[in-house]
């Protein structure tokens, strides 16, 4: 598997299990247990959604940090 040009962080701290992230981008988000935010799929969905769900979490508790090529591991 190819490594993804981005990586995706959750401060579960910040995080108030809202589920907007799951509406934006159902393939990646899922929530938890605890009734947080967690990663099911760092590419369950094109980038362009997940950096949606990011912008529309309501706590700011999501990040799309993009990678600079020599982190991508090619």
């Amino acid at each position: 598997m190819a490594s993804l040009p981005y990586r995706i962080e959750i401060d579960r701290g910040v995080c108030m299990g809202s589920g907007v992230c799951t509406v934006y981008a159902p393939g990646t988000f899922g929530i938890d247990d605890d009734t947080k935010s967690t990663v099911v799929d760092p590419a369950g969905d094109p980038l362009e959604q997940i950096e949606a769900a990011a912008a529309g979490c309501p706590t700011g508790a999501i990040s799309v940090v993009r990678l600079p090529s020599r982190q991508l591991g090619n």
